[in-house]
């Protein structure tokens, strides 16, 4: 799984290049992301272990697969995690809104440890 998940880091779509461009380097409200993590048996596109956060941007293959994404989404949920679907259209044309929903989310959530100097912050 690690090494499919090497190669997807290498093919990401466009959408995911321009997601990753916010959310590496602690740029989402000073949060780490990681990309194209193994959660077995799944690999997920972006995950904030601390915020306990998977963001996965969806392209048009998920139409096909609407019902395996809901039972991906439930067994990821069931261990703890927040999953958050876009489309790669809405990443691609709004990727404010995007950023805006995910920064919410990690502004909200309770952490397990004290707020680090510049923590929820506005992206940038």
């Amino acid at each position: 799984m690690k090494s499919l998940a090497r190669k997807l880091r290498h093919q990401s779509t466009d959408a995911e290049r321009l997601l990753w461009k916010y959310l590496r380097a602690h740029r989402m409200a000073g949060y780490k992301f990681r990309r194209q993590v193994v959660i077995e048996p799944y690999i997920v596109d972006f995950l904030c272990l601390e915020a306990r956060l998977i963001v996965e941007a969806d392209g048009g293959q998920h139409l096909e697969q609407a019902e395996d994404d809901v039972m991906r989404s439930l067994f990821l949920e069931s261990l703890g995690y927040k999953v958050m679907r876009f489309w790669n259209h809405e990443i691609l044309d709004d990727i404010d809104t995007v950023l805006e929903q995910i920064h919410r989310y990690l502004i909200e959530v309770p952490s397990p440890h004290p707020s680090p100097e510049g923590r929820g912050g506005k992206f940038s």
